[in-house]
């Protein structure tokens, strides 16, 4: 169990009331200014930075903390608990982007290929890829 969901599952409940206020507006922004936190967290002390930390562990570790977060999150959706399923997805896209950051891609690529994609049927899209043997 990652220490993120051990912290969440045993402490107290929270009302909204009790939530820290966000920095900005809940909109996908918060995905480019959450890449930027982690990009600066690059070549810092990983004593003070989980970012820095995950960093300084390479690909390996980076991919292997991002699949247990994404299976975590697939077990909260399976099971239908809702507030887990946006912490878990939470936890998804923070690991995803320390990935991006290590992997030298940038949210601006991700969200042109996305654009590229936009409007084009999932079957029609899937259907332009190179044949996959295993797909």
């Amino acid at each position: 169990m990652a220490k993120t969901e051990k912290s969440r599952k045993n402490a107290p409940a929270k009302s909204a009331a009790a939530k820290p206020e966000a920095v900005g507006p809940a909109t996908p922004d918060v995905l480019d200014r959450l890449f930027a936190v982690v990009e600066s967290r690059r070549g810092t002390d990983p004593a003070i930075s989980h970012s820095a930390r995950l960093l300084a562990r390479g690909r390996r570790k980076i991919a292997q903390k991002f699949g247990e977060e994404a299976v975590e999150c697939l077990i909260e959706a399976v099971a239908g608990n809702r507030d887990e399923l946006v912490g878990e997805s939470a936890d998804v896209l923070y690991h995803l982007m320390v990935m991006w950051v290590d992997a030298g891609v940038k949210p601006g690529d991700v969200w042109a290929e996305l654009l590229r994609r936009e409007g084009t049927s999932g079957v029609a899209e899937k259907a332009s890829r190179p044949h996959d043997p295993l797909a």
